[in-house]
């Protein structure tokens, strides 16, 4: 028998499943991020091994407006799927989640 408060099998696998597409969204974020900051702010030429001061202040603002839209989407996002969760539970369609 199953204990009270321990997840089941289903919901197990959907919680499994979960953080797995949250660990490929973030590494999917993080290249997109590095490759459009560094395609945008590095030279194609490299004249030194290390990055001049002007393709550091690029990429510390790149990276920050990157992230901050990123956040903004994120947020506007679950907004949705907040609104969505609560039209399913007031329409008594939660059995889509159990």
């Amino acid at each position: 028998l199953r204990k009270a408060g321990q997840p089941t099998w289903r919901r197990s696998r959907y919680m499994f499943g979960m953080a797995e597409k949250e660990m490929e969204y973030r590494v999917d974020l993080f290249n997109r991020l590095t490759q459009t900051c560094f395609d945008k702010c590095v030279e194609k030429r490299y004249k030194e091994a290390e990055l001049n001061m002007g393709e550091n202040s690029c990429i510390d603002r790149c990276v920050s407006k990157y992230w901050q839209a990123s956040l903004l989407i994120l947020f506007l996002f679950a907004d949705s799927f907040v609104y969505l969760f609560n039209c399913l539970k007031f329409l008594q369609l939660d059995f889509i989640i159990a």
